[in-house]
């Protein structure tokens, strides 16, 4: 704007840009350091993505020497370097953004311990809006990863017709608060911190490496896999990406590397039985939503070579990212549990003075200052924490569940097989919660104990109207090997003050 030639007014208006620029580069810590944490998991997947390629180019250079594939390896192995060049020019393209966005953010090398190193503003909020918007590199890049995809897809009529629906690179933008659809330059770089649009540029190079290697591997198995007896199984999981936006499909896979149909793998994902395709390979599809840090928890079971079973569990994680920057991470676990202190990281672009934090649905309330919040709440549901920065708010939707049901145990058991010697000196039943990231205590307030010994044809049973076993105890006092002890309608009381009745109670087999 033009300054006027009165003193007093220039000056007003002096200070009124400089305070502008003091707020517009008041992006907190907290949402720096987690941009940067998920930019270098990024980095990280994209090189092991990359590793994994290699393996198969180099696979497709022998296939081409064997005489036994040679003839379908001369058709597919072009077509293969055809994806890894296609997909080197986009990611060398988008190294050159990444440079040209840093230089905008005022880069300059810096000595530190004796390596040059880069610094550069990276809560810059202009440098990404002049670069993308501006220059016009946004609907540029927006164009190129359109090309790139029609490019990889036309390599092949078969590959278009495998990939077309599940492609990994997409322009695709997620609807905003009002259900509107913005542009994709406007949601990914406008008023974004420089190291967010690094990282949502990061994102698109992740995605362009596991393109390739959809192509890629579709290509080296249509050559076909030469037969190997296996005498090792490694079980395997993992997700389609690391960082995704909201709405967009996350996919897990999980199975039994090597795979035999001797194997025999059960898998599990969230806690669901999840069928095999023909591969061996159980796969999970769904749209991710929230935001900030969350994870799929898988286990799988199988049979190894030596006919013992095991069992893997892993938790695969991602992160949810939101256009406007800012970010709501929940510190434990990715739900909210009725009746503990559920403690969140709230990360905001802008300084808390200009930041407003509110939640709705399931009787949640939040407390607390700053990043670090506490969330209470009292119904089965979903709760919604609402970030409002400058005016622009960003929600997050979580869902809200009881803590899971204690594991009731006499001692050291819950359940099976006891000696009855060690049973008969145990003084409380006590419900223990296992593997619960949270603190929190059940008591036991009401059960029902069967107790029945070898020759004695006749079921004694006792009531309890709490954890002590003092009024079962001349029952126990008789037990002795070949005793079965059964425990029923066992009542108990968490933290969130309700009664529950225990679904599956235990049964003691003594010896």
């Amino acid at each position: 704007m033009a300054l006027p030639r009165e003193p007093r007014q220039k000056m007003i208006n002096i200070m009124y840009l400089v305070l502008t620029a003091i707020l517009a580069l008041n992006v907190s810590a907290e949402v720096i350091e987690a941009f940067k944490t998920v930019d270098k998991s990024l980095l990280g997947s994209t090189t092991s993505i990359t590793k994994a390629n290699d393996v198969l180019y180099k696979s497709l250079n022998e296939k081409l020497a064997d005489p036994q594939s040679a003839e379908k390896a001369k058709i597919w192995q072009p077509k293969a370097l055809q994806a890894q060049e296609l997909s080197s020019k986009m990611a060398v393209y988008i190294d050159q953004l990444k440079e040209e966005l840093k230089m905008g953010a005022g880069k300059v090398m810096k000595e530190k311990n004796g390596v040059q190193v880069e610094d550069f503003k990276e809560d810059n909020l202009d440098a990404s809006t002049r670069l993308f918007e501006t220059n016009g590199k946004g609907p540029d890049l927006e164009k190129r990863l359109k090309d790139y995809k029609e490019a990889m897809l036309n390599i092949d009529p078969s590959i278009r017709k495998e990939f077309e629906s599940n492609f990994a690179v997409s322009v695709d933008v997620p609807k905003g608060q009002e259900g509107k659809v913005k542009s994709f330059t406007t949601t990914y770089f406008h008023m974004t911190p420089t190291v967010a649009a690094l990282t949502m540029l990061s994102k698109f190079q992740n995605n362009i490496k596991n393109a390739e290697n959809q192509v890629v591997t579709y290509c080296h198995n249509q050559i076909g896999a030469v037969k190997l007896i296996y005498d090792k199984f490694q079980p395997i999981a993992g997700g389609s990406s690391t960082y995704l936006m909201p709405g967009e499909e996350m996919v897990v896979t999980a199975g039994v590397g090597a795979f035999n149909a001797a194997a025999k793998p059960t898998i599990t994902i969230n806690g669901a039985v999840t069928a095999l395709n023909e591969n061996g390979v159980a796969e999970k599809k769904f749209n991710v939503s929230g935001g900030g840090k969350q994870k799929v928890h898988v286990v799988i079971t199988y049979t190894k070579p030596d006919g013992t079973p095991d069992k893997l569990e892993k938790d695969i994680e991602y992160t949810v990212g939101t256009p406007g920057g800012a970010a709501v991470m929940l510190d434990k676990m990715n739900v909210f549990y009725i009746g503990v202190d559920n403690p969140v990281t709230i990360g905001s672009t802008t300084g808390w003075d200009r930041t407003n934090v509110t939640i709705s649905g399931a009787g949640a309330t939040i407390s607390g200052q700053g990043s670090k919040r506490i969330v209470k709440v009292s119904s089965i549901g979903d709760a919604t924490i609402n970030v409002t920065a400058d005016n622009k708010t960003t929600s997050f939707k979580f869902r809200v569940k009881r803590i899971p049901d204690p594991i009731i145990k006499v001692g050291p058991s819950g359940g099976g097989r006891v000696q009855a010697v060690v049973f008969r000196n145990q003084q409380f039943v006590r419900a223990d919660l296992e593997n619960f990231d949270f603190e929190a205590k059940f008591a036991v307030t009401g059960a029902t104990i069967y107790f029945n010994t070898p020759g004695d044809r006749n079921v004694k049973s006792v009531t309890l109207s709490n954890g002590s076993l003092a009024g079962a105890k001349a029952f126990m006092d008789q037990l002795v090997p070949g005793s079965t002890v059964t425990f029923d309608n066992i009542r108990v009381v968490g933290p969130d003050g309700q009664t529950r009745t225990i679904q599956n109670p235990p049964g003691f087999s003594l010896f």
